[in-house]
């Protein structure tokens, strides 16, 4: 028996626990507000809709506001145990007799939310445990989107799970969460959408230049694209969390 115990100690030491993926279905909800009505939405989320939202099934991730805001934007992620659950939750939220009041009472100075953007996403098999911030000091958050380059999103997801995150945080950043979106039609790739965190916005700047000038980087980075390309496009947002986010 203590043989067997010592063989199963020492499996474990070498190969390791496979930590298993989120397997929640995630959407991240970008609302557009009416000239001066942002405010208004902030403060609907803060008193209300993120309360119903949990009674309704809805998991709150995270909210933030784009530092630089010329449309008016709160950026956001809920987490559902599934695509019909989502559905449905929403379908509930939608009926519920407070949410309609909260929503009547907000309007009558306007309309508040001028657009609604939705992305459906699935967390990746390398993104950390999503929890709630600990710490008392509010960081900068900066989202990322990636467009792969046609039938690359494999190599993408390879090159972030085997060398960018790690060179990520010896960088001096923080990884958030990695997802891959949901393209409508099912026989598109997705897009890789992600989320770091800094101190600050110079923090990222000298984060940046670390990364970019990291003699591994330079070397993965080549030997990622010896058949061409694999990132069309790079997408960021610096973004401050809001007061009711879970992740600060």
């Amino acid at each position: 028996m203590k043989k067997a115990l010592t063989l199963l100690l020492l499996f474990v030491s070498m190969v390791g626990f496979s930590k298993k993926p989120d397997s929640r279905y995630f959407e991240m909800r970008i609302y557009y507000c009416h000239p001066g009505r942002l405010d208004a939405l902030i403060q609907r989320f803060t008193n209300h809709t993120t309360k119903i939202f949990e009674r309704h099934g809805m998991t709150n991730v995270g909210y933030w506001i784009p530092n630089k805001n010329d449309e008016n934007a709160l950026y956001y992620i809920l987490a559902y145990p599934s695509q019909a659950e989502r559905d449905s939750s929403w379908k509930k939220f939608g009926r519920d007799p407070e949410w309609k009041d909260v929503a009547k009472k907000s309007e009558e100075s306007g309309k508040i939310v001028a657009k609604v953007t939705s992305i459906f996403m699935n967390a990746t098999d390398f993104s950390p445990k999503i929890k709630p911030s600990k710490g008392a000091e509010d960081r900068t958050f900066e989202l990322r989107t990636y467009t792969p380059a046609p039938g690359k999103l494999d190599n993408v997801l390879t090159r972030f799970r085997d060398h960018t995150t790690k060179l990520f945080k010896k960088s001096g950043m923080e990884n958030i969460a990695y997802f891959t979106s949901i393209d409508k039609d099912p026989s598109k790739e997705g897009k890789l959408v992600y989320i770091i965190a800094h101190k600050n916005e110079d923090a990222a700047k000298v984060s940046w230049d670390i990364f970019r000038k990291d003699p591994k980087w330079l070397k993965v980075k080549e030997a990622s694209e010896v058949n061409g390309k694999i990132v069309d496009k790079v997408e960021s947002v610096f973004m401050s969390p809001t007061s009711f986010s879970t992740i600060r």
